[in-house]
């Protein structure tokens, strides 16, 4: 994996081999940010990062200015993220040790962007993007952005936008108020 642009471009991230993790292909994730910088002018932006691995995109994110705050309850992938903040001194990343349901049933906070990343056989991902929309968790012109498998259809849920799919990666996005158009 690598950094692709902004002030850590470059820069390469070497994972654990023995991490259960699906990391976000370069090319998919290229494709990702290409569309959210259609959208957002990414520095100062506040993003919510769940299920986050090895912190693929979060690291992103921050190279092009974000804040982020990194959410995983594998102990092992939380232990990755905090070496990598260290070694690439991210001082904008905040990573949390919870259950991504959980985190947001407790959440006061909202974010212009939430990416979720749930393993592909997650039985419970229209319940994670219900919640995230009906608790608020996305500022008034914030966007939820989904990364799921093909068996996965998201498409019927409210304030979907659109699926875009890069090989066997599927992202799908939300908008409040369905206030933004892809």
């Amino acid at each position: 994996m690598r950094i692709i642009k902004g002030t850590l471009q470059r820069r390469k991230i070497t994972a654990p081999k023995n991490l259960p993790v699906r990391p976000t292909t370069d090319f998919a994730k290229e494709a990702l940010f290409n569309i959210i910088e259609d959208n957002f002018f990414i520095e100062g932006l506040e993003i919510l990062d769940l299920f986050a691995g090895t912190g693929n995109i979060s690291y992103e994110f921050i190279s092009r200015g974000a804040d982020v705050t990194a959410v995983d309850l594998n102990h092992d992938c939380v232990k990755f993220i905090n070496k990598t903040k260290s070694e690439f001194e991210l001082d904008n990343l905040k990573i949390i040790k919870s259950d991504a349901l959980r985190f947001i049933k407790s959440l006061r906070k909202s974010y212009d962007i939430v990416f979720a990343d749930p393993p592909y056989d997650f039985k419970k991902t229209e319940e994670l993007v219900k919640l995230i929309l009906e608790r608020e968790i996305l500022n008034e012109d914030g966007l939820l952005i989904v990364e799921h498998g093909k068996e996965t259809p998201l498409k019927h849920l409210k304030s979907w936008q659109e699926t875009r799919v890069y090989g066997r990666v599927n992202f799908s996005f939300f908008a409040p108020l369905e206030k933004i158009e892809l």
